[in-house]
């Protein structure tokens, strides 16, 4: 929403300019430059970029289109909506897991030969690779509702099983550790299904968000600021609250 009220801002700005006698130049130079401030009062880098470029990539699509019907505008909708369908709209955004950033959990959470690790909502599948990096003798799964996204993951990463599914509704009894990058608001409702359904010596993983008022087994900075935290769910199920 941000980005959309941001985008049609600029195309007012433009509008009122032109209006007001501007020259079209001027004038997309005044709405970009608008877009570019609304981007930049953002926090994330990638939401900076997304609202900064909207505008100038709207006016590019339209003047490349020229008297073609807009509907072709509609084409990144579509291939958007393909690429993440609206029942994951409530779920994380696709971000990748950076390289090297669980490389500590083998030292903290070890885990035996074959024991089966779990990346919930595996998009791309750059999760699945560092989990394969830190525990390479294990059988790492990844699932992902995007059927695109899942099938990418899977050409991706060889080494990992990759399967197309609910997250919510995956069974996360048979894995000795889940691995998450979820969104703050989901942190409860994980670390309700990990108490619910993990065994009793298996780990959960959360990558840049904490469990909420929960106390975690351990936890890590990453360079850029993002942080890994280690939850031993069923054996901490009742536990300390975090002041």
């Amino acid at each position: 929403m941000p980005a959309l009220l941001a985008w049609l801002a600029a195309w007012l700005l433009y509008a009122a300019a032109l209006a007001a006698g501007l020259a079209p130049g001027p004038a997309l130079a005044l709405g970009a430059a608008l877009g570019a401030l609304l981007g930049w009062l953002q926090a994330a880098r990638w939401r900076r970029l997304i609202v900064a470029l909207g505008f100038p990539a709207s006016v590019l699509a339209l003047g490349w289109q020229g008297g073609a019907s807009g509907l072709l505008w509609l084409a990144p909708l579509l291939l958007l909506w393909w690429l993440y369908p609206r029942r994951s709209w409530s779920e994380a955004p696709l971000f990748p897991t950076p390289r090297g950033a669980l490389a500590e959990l083998p030292a903290r959470a070890p885990l035996p030969p074959g024991a089966r690790v779990l990346d919930a909502g595996c998009g791309v599948g750059d999760g699945l690779r560092e989990l394969l990096r830190a525990y390479p003798r294990t059988r790492v799964e990844g699932v992902e509702w995007s059927r695109p996204l899942a099938q990418l993951a899977r050409w991706r990463v060889g080494g990992a099983i990759v399967r197309r599914g609910d997250l919510w509704a995956d069974d996360w009894g048979a894995f000795a550790l889940v691995y998450v990058f979820q969104r703050p608001e989901s942190m409860p409702r994980v670390w309700a299904k990990a108490c619910k359904e993990l065994a009793p010596d298996a780990w959960l993983v959360s990558l840049d968000f904490p469990v909420p008022g929960v106390e975690p087994a351990a936890s890590w900075q990453l360079p850029g600021g993002k942080a890994v935290w280690l939850y031993a769910p069923v054996r901490n199920a009742a536990p300390k609250r975090v002041n």
